[in-house]
């Protein structure tokens, strides 16, 4: 009977030191994977990439120009638009959410510290649109266009650049 349980013993402690092996290897093994995920701290830029990868000076130009132009970054608008329009039939109330798009954060700073005159450059264009011009999507580029060249018009008066690249609707909706 002392034997059986000298037995059932032996066979528990193979169990744990199995399990406790398994636990080692996948915490390992994850470990593995993480730092190949994530990659080494030297981090290599796209110019540096397509430098590297390419030999002619014709297909590192255009990674210099875009890396030039920054990192794309949103810049939400506090509040959305809400505006009257006029229509053929009847008028019309307009809600606009906007972000604008600019290029580095220098650009990003910028924008923010003149929101109060882009809302007011934007409420302008927006208000002087027409509910059925509004209703189709060709209107809708329209105003948005609009938008774009009366912003970078706005800002490059201010700050002589071009601040804002896009002006992006988020939300439309007209009732």
């Amino acid at each position: 009977m002392a034997e059986k349980e000298l037995e059932l013993e032996d066979g528990g402690k193979k169990k744990k030191l199995i399990l406790i092996v398994v636990v080692a290897l996948v915490l390992i093994g994850g470990g593995v994977a993480g730092w190949l995920f994530m990659g080494s701290s030297e981090e290599t830029s796209p110019e540096q990439t397509m430098s590297s990868t390419s030999t002619s000076s014709d297909s590192a130009a255009p990674a210099a120009s875009t890396s030039q132009m920054g990192t794309a970054l949103y810049v939400a608008m506090p509040r959305p638009f809400v505006f009257n329009v006029p229509g053929s039939g009847r008028d019309r109330i307009v809600e606009i959410k906007v972000q604008l798009l600019v290029r580095g954060s220098d650009n990003e700073e910028t924008a923010k510290m003149h929101i109060p005159m882009i809302e007011g450059t934007l409420l302008k264009v927006f208000s002087s649109a027409n509910a059925d011009d509004l209703v189709t999507e060709a209107g809708k580029v329209a105003i948005r266009e609009q938008a774009v060249k009366e912003v970078k018009a706005a800002m490059k008066e201010i700050t002589d650049r071009e601040v804002v690249s896009q002006v992006l609707f988020t939300g439309f909706v007209m009732q």
